[in-house]
């Protein structure tokens, strides 16, 4: 197990950015980059032993700086949709960014997370990115300290531990926006991956703008259903109002059995590659998004990414659950600390 740290370049602030790459004796590979603490590769054996590329992403650090398809970031400090871009907490309303319709998307598209360099420190088969949020900070109360932990052991697991705290009650619901293709980063489509999901329901969406109606539906008898393995392409183009609403899977799934301890979420198969990845967690969620509106040219190795190229499954608290009544609320501070873990198997 190694972890070798590369310069990858500069900010227009002149912060260096870091590439620090995680080996471990089954020559699967891992990079993340300081900035945003995005999955830049993931290099794992086929079932040739060929090594494949199974992520979208860029080969330069500037394109990360618009990257406005989230490829490989860390979405903080939440993710997905909050309605008309405001909540409460105590009684106390906080306003984001409306940069989603009349909505907010992940944050702040410039200032979120994603786009600031973190600080890293390297373990033996890990690195430990840190960052510091002050009180009122694109609109979240407290004083706060993030650490996001990626680790890769010999069992092909990736694992992202999420831990943060906070002098004041506030909001904290992040995830990676990893777009996965485990046929390679440029494969092309992901219709012939077969996806299982542990979830025998989701929470459907309004409209368009893919604010949840707060009810809590059974997949059974619906395009939703991947309680079975299934191709992600079987049912995508399906006559229903929630494809057709969002122009395909792009829907929060409510994992079954949800405690708070490491569930089994997901599982992914490329039948072309022969590699198959499991996707673990002890978050109620998951939120499958098929790529719909995917797009980027120069990308990794020249490619130019389109439409459904590439494929989330971002673990999470549920899309606008501070506002819902029915939904856990994603809320911490004093006493209770953010502390959350993502495990991506590949065998």
């Amino acid at each position: 197990m190694a972890v070798k740290k590369v310069l990858f370049g500069e900010t227009p602030k002149n912060e260096q950015v870091f590439e620090y790459h995680i080996t471990n004796k089954n020559n699967v590979e891992v990079v993340v980059i300081n900035y945003g603490v995005t999955i830049k590769n993931i290099f794992v054996p086929d079932k040739n032993g060929n090594r494949v590329d199974v992520v979208l992403g860029y080969d330069k650090l500037e394109d990360y700086f618009a990257n406005g398809c989230f490829l490989g970031s860390t979405v903080g400090p939440t993710a997905n949709r909050i309605n008309e871009a405001k909540y409460k907490i105590d009684g106390k309303e906080f306003t984001l960014p409306v940069n989603d319709g009349p909505n907010n998307l992940h944050t702040d598209m410039d200032n979120g997370f994603h786009k600031r360099v973190w600080d890293a420190a390297e373990g033996e088969d890990s690195v430990k990115f840190t960052l510091e949020a002050k009180d009122g900070d694109i609109g979240f109360a407290g004083n706060r300290r993030f650490e996001v932990t990626y680790k890769l052991t010999d069992d092909n697991s990736l694992s992202i531990h999420y831990f943060a705290t906070s002098d004041a009650n506030t909001l904290i619901n992040m995830t990676n926006h990893a777009y996965f293709n485990l046929s390679g980063h440029n494969a092309g489509s992901i219709h012939d991956h077969v996806l299982k999901l542990n979830a025998s329901h989701f929470t459907p969406v309004i409209d368009s703008a893919a604010i949840p109606t707060g009810e809590i539906a059974s997949v059974k008898g619906t395009p939703f259903d991947f309680t079975t393995e299934k191709p992600v392409g079987k049912d995508i183009e399906a006559d229903d109002y929630q494809l057709k609403a969002v122009s395909g899977y792009d829907h929060n799934f409510v994992i079954d059995e949800a405690d708070g301890s490491i569930k089994e979420a997901a599982v992914l198969t490329s039948p072309k590659t022969g590699i198959t990845m499991k996707c673990f967690t002890d978050l109620p969620g998951v939120q499958f998004y098929a790529g719909n509106f995917v797009e980027g040219t120069g990308c990794k190795d020249g490619a130019n990414y389109k439409h459904r190229d590439g494929l989330c499954l971002e673990t999470q608290f549920y899309p606008d659950s501070i506002n819902q009544p029915d939904f856990p609320k994603p809320v911490f501070g004093p006493g209770k600390a953010y502390d959350t873990t993502t495990i991506y198997q590949f065998v």
